[in-house]
């Protein structure tokens, strides 16, 4: 028999083939070619399309052309029937269908990626569902860590043992992060967590919840306004700028909103702290 489809094969497209050589027809012969010609080449070829609109081995409803093969020539094997529902789950990318089916699309995308000749692709494609196979037949019930006593010993690592020892540790991130603000917080102020991010390669929404461990236990923002006080502080103490230029060189939008967070953090209002300082250089005996 001879079979043909559209090119550039990832998961129903190889696991049809690989169904059909393993239990339809061992001799079965394979066509990969663009879409658009895949009904004509049928023709010439005498070959059976599959896994394109309006043609018998193709998608019904939510289910793809690989289930349609199980069905159509009643193929009973349990280990068919559990790579279906992977094969449907990543082919539909409907990964709640079998927790399998995600890892099956990774692979199934990388080896496309990385093998650009279609045959080539069905060859390695064929020992990808070999394994597969042997796993929905005979490992199933088979854990990676097969010793109870040592994965509960694992868990306990994990648990306690780690988070212990990585709690004195300063993570590479955060010592990074800090070199960051510090090289920063000079010339750009309105410095965000999305670009710190960036930068670390560190994904925004764990940078968010793991900062505070290592910076004085505060927010990203918290911290970063901590420092802009703290730079405010020393342009009140040895410059003469008026209020407004320090809220501009500290990244404030106006000097209103300096005036308050300033307060917030120091008790006192910049005006006030700066005449208190004044205050203190001309008393000696203060």
């Amino acid at each position: 028999m001879k079979w043909i489809t559209r090119e550039r094969p990832k998961i129903d497209r190889i696991a049809c083939p690989w169904l059909i050589k393993r239990f339809i027809d061992e001799d079965a012969q394979f066509y990969f070619v663009p879409f658009s010609e895949v009904l004509a080449q049928a023709e010439a070829l005498n070959a059976i399309p599959y896994d394109i609109p309006n043609v018998e081995f193709t998608h019904y409803k939510d289910r793809c052309s690989f289930d349609y093969f199980v069905w159509k020539y009643k193929i009973e094997d349990p280990g068919i029937h559990t790579i279906a529902n992977i094969v449907r789950g990543a082919d539909t990318d409907r990964h709640d269908i079998a927790s399998q089916s995600s890892g099956l699309w990774a692979i199934s995308a990388g080896l496309a990626f990385n093998i650009k000749d279609d045959m080539e692709l069905l060859e390695k494609g064929m020992i990808i569902y070999d394994a597969l196979y042997s796993w929905a037949r005979l490992l199933q019930k088979q854990k990676h860590t097969q010793n109870p006593t040592e994965s509960l010993l694992l868990d306990v690592y994990k648990k306690f043992l780690k988070q212990r020892s990585t709690e004195k540790r300063i993570p590479l991130w955060a010592k990074e992060l800090k070199e960051i603000i510090q090289d920063q917080i000079d010339t750009n102020l309105s410095l965000s967590l999305q670009e710190v991010s960036q930068s670390l390669q560190v994904h925004p929404a764990y940078l968010s919840r793991e900062f505070s461990k290592y910076f004085d236990s505060l927010s990203f923002g918290e911290y970063i306004r901590k420092l802009r006080i703290e730079k405010a502080i020393k342009l009140l103490e040895s410059s003469t700028y008026s209020l407004s230029e320090i809220a501009y060189l500290t990244g404030f939008s106006d000097q209103s909103h300096f005036t308050r967070i300033f307060k917030k953090h120091t008790g006192l209002s910049p005006s006030i702290y700066k005449k208190s300082k004044i205050k203190r250089k001309s008393d000696p005996n203060e």
